[in-house]
């Protein structure tokens, strides 16, 4: 018998930027385009392992560069895309839009397949295994203070210390193991994050993936990064916006005094008044059980620990002067970062321009380096967010040669430096609000 004829593949659907740009999800459906492929991901946005609202952000757009920084197992992924793809990029089309730089974009795919080659995606599990002891030593310590020397203020004083560095240094390392950038595989990866979020920190990996994945997905775009919602309700960021907002004639908090207000409502009050609280909020309303059983755990361990010693009353006492320390070591350096960087709405640029419009670094030093959790190499950070953290040291040369190539400023400053300009930010913003708000 003759061998079967197999069935003519069906030719490819072809489409232009016009039409996927289109559905970028504002009643329309989600489409977006990887190297060249264009994919209807407007039900599978619900299904995503990093999050709905990350995906979402990129549709109507190229997000190859976004696919390529964000996964560690890209092989294993597409298999997981065929079912979504719905056609590809007409040949005449370019391979992006035209709001991005080609030869900037190019180079970086050049620069990003170097860094590859060189092994600096590949983490030294030492260098994280030796950063987890130091965070149980500090933990430890914190506990003998108060068994060896009383519960009087000196030592309460010093344990409470001790603990905040313990939560700041768990912060810093649950963020790497959320990034998959400690293990080749994203099960490991997420284990120890589920470990160290949950069980040292007592916060769900759930929500930190949830508004984590999208800041890096677009830094400092309003309506797209999370950590620039305190715009407009309590903060007035950015040139932009905040002239914006003045003309708008709107003025929900005193903005010309906020360089002031920041003090009172943003370092010390973020984790104990607000983060604090709606973490639960956040695990209980979308189910999160998982996440609620590894918090507990970190409360009981707490109670467990510290009430025979303290009381329940100086246990409270405790846990919130330590989240107090800790809120204000985590804003200043979330911030530093940030803050003083352009702010304003997607403008769908590629992916080396968005990075370095909304980030800058912090000089490197031994204690900066510890005290950040190397996001002082923040620059380094967001253009390759699955890189170990101790190789941000080796790539930062690469990335200074071709911003400068480019006439991409790549700024670094000293640390107190970078946390004056959070200050000196917030009060330019407020003043261009009010001569806005008054003037035009």
């Amino acid at each position: 018998m003759a061998p079967e004829t197999p069935a003519p593949r069906p030719a490819p659907r072809y489409f232009t930027w016009d039409e996927v740009a289109q559905r970028c999800g504002r009643g329309q459906e989600r489409w977006l385009v990887i190297e060249r492929k264009v994919y209807n991901v407007s039900e599978f946005t619900r299904r995503h392992p990093g999050g709905s609202r990350v995906m979402s952000h990129y549709a109507g757009q190229d997000a190859t560069d976004p696919f390529v920084a964000f996964h560690i197992n890209k092989g294993l992924v597409r298999k997981y895309m065929n079912s979504l793809l719905i056609g590809e990029l007409s040949p005449e089309q370019p391979s992006f839009e035209p709001t991005k730089n080609k030869e900037l974009t190019e180079e970086f795919r050049e620069l990003r397949a170097a860094v590859e080659r060189m092994g600096l995606m590949k983490a030294n599990h030492a260098f994280f295994l030796l950063h987890l002891l130091h965070i149980l030593l500090l933990d430890a310590a914190a506990w003998l203070t108060l068994w060896a020397f009383g519960t009087s203020l000196v030592p309460f004083v010093l344990c409470a210390v001790l603990l905040s560095a313990v939560q700041a240094q768990a912060g810093w390392l649950q963020h790497d193991f959320g990034h998959l950038s400690v293990f080749s595989t994203s099960t490991w990866n997420h284990l120890l994050h589920h470990f160290v979020v949950g069980h040292l920190k007592g916060a769900p990996a759930s929500w930190w993936n949830h508004l984590h994945f999208q800041h890096h997905a677009k830094p400092n775009c309003f309506r797209k990064d999370p950590d620039i919602n305190m715009h407009p309700f309590f903060f007035a960021l950015g040139k932009i916006l905040s002239v914006e907002l003045g003309k708008q004639k709107k003025k929900y908090m005193p903005y010309n005094h906020q360089h002031k207000y920041f003090f009172l409502i943003g370092p010390p009050a973020l984790l104990p008044l607000y983060f604090q609280w709606y973490i639960f909020y956040f695990v209980i309303q979308r189910k999160k059980w998982v996440d609620l059983a590894w918090m507990i755990t970190f409360y009981v361990r707490i109670a467990l620990t510290y009430t025979p010693l303290l009381g329940v009353k100086g246990l409270l006492g405790l846990f919130f002067m330590v989240r107090f320390l800790e809120s204000n070591w985590f804003v200043w350096v979330t911030q530093m970062n940030h803050i003083p960087m352009h702010i304003d709405y997607d403008q769908n640029k590629d992916w080396v321009s968005t990075q370095l419009q909304a980030t800058c670094n912090v000089h490197e030093s031994a204690f900066n380096d510890w005290f950040s959790g190397h996001l002082n190499f923040q620059i380094e950070h967001h253009l390759f967010p699955t890189m170990p953290r101790h190789n941000y040291h080796k790539v930062a040369p690469l990335v200074r040669s071709l911003c400068a190539k480019h006439g991409i400023e790549y700024q670094s400053k000293p640390l107190l430096t970078a946390f004056a300009d959070i200050v000196h930010s917030l009060k330019e913003s407020g003043q261009l609000w009010l001569d806005a708000y008054l003037h035009q």
